[in-house]
């Protein structure tokens, strides 16, 4: 089955996400389990995870359908050894966060070398990151987002996410989110069939499908190849709405969260019920 959703505001507490979710017609959701933009935050007391937990079972929401997403700060990849602690510490942080609520995913950008150390050398410092926060927690697993590869960023090819990936200890929790809108930007062809084919079985030849925990659904303002992280509405940029029909139908894609992170939250509704309607139609 096909499970859509968005990115959902956790405004008022954790507990108002699955409410947003169901608002707007979704049957996966994402969320941020604190701010975003700020390194700490008062930790989800009992009675906000409870309410957390009951709202997701009274409209049928499940751990495996729900992604949440990590703090903007984080870099993992930090050539400085004293602030890749704290992004380490923070990632640890958000796991347990996860945990805490019952959730089984959390979706990760890799992390960037700032152009101060080599990519390998950083891949390794992000591996290192994931690897003790997983010795920390339990049951959740890390789910690596590809990058549009924007300034130092990396994990913008497959072949990156897969270096991080065969570094991780317990490959059992390691998983990989596709962006559409990153992976044109980087320059996977999501926009015509031979394209969208060709980079589907690059990902399972370098990754494998049975990787694929979830997938961020937007268009993309930029050009293919032009490394801008630039979000669009469904068929309003550069992809085009086909490219969602095909992910909607495509069988390998199968119970993961298909997330969209479009600009504009007034049409998420819609957005979503045309998402759901491509995979009826299949």
């Amino acid at each position: 089955m096909k499970f859509a959703g968005a990115h959902v505001s956790i405004a008022g507490g954790v507990e108002n996400a699955p409410l947003n979710a169901a608002a707007i017609g979704a049957t996966a959701f994402a969320m941020f389990t604190k701010n975003q933009r700020q390194w700490n935050a008062a930790p989800i007391t009992e009675a906000s995870a409870a309410a957390f937990r009951e709202n997701c079972k009274k409209f049928g929401y499940t751990p495996d359908h729900i992604l949440p997403h990590d703090g903007y700060l984080i870099n993992m990849g930090n050539p400085d050894p004293e602030k890749r602690k704290i992004s380490v510490a923070a990632f640890t942080d958000e796991m347990y966060r996860c945990q805490f609520l019952g959730l089984k995913l959390l979706n990760l950008h890799p992390g960037s070398h700032l152009k101060q150390i080599s990519e390998e050398e950083c891949l390794s410092h992000i591996a290192a990151g994931i690897n003790s926060a997983l010795a920390e927690t339990e049951g959740v697993v890390a789910v690596l987002e590809n990058t549009a590869g924007q300034g130092s960023n990396l994990g913008f090819t497959f072949q990156q996410l897969a270096d991080i990936m065969e570094q991780i200890k317990d490959p059992a929790r390691v998983g990989v989110c596709i962006d559409t809108c990153h992976s044109f930007a980087a320059g996977y062809d999501f926009s015509t069939p031979e394209g969208y084919e060709k980079t589907m079985e690059e990902f399972d030849r370098v990754i494998g499908f049975k990787y694929l925990r979830g997938m961020h659904l937007n268009d993309a303002k930029g050009v293919l190849s032009g490394r801008l992280d630039r979000h669009d509405s469904l068929g309003k940029g550069n992809i085009g709405m086909e490219a969602f029909r095909r992910i909607m139908q495509d069988p390998r894609i199968r119970d993961i969260p298909l997330i969209l992170e479009t600009p504009d939250e007034a049409i998420w509704k819609e957005e979503i019920a045309t998402l759901l309607s491509f995979a009826k139609e299949a």
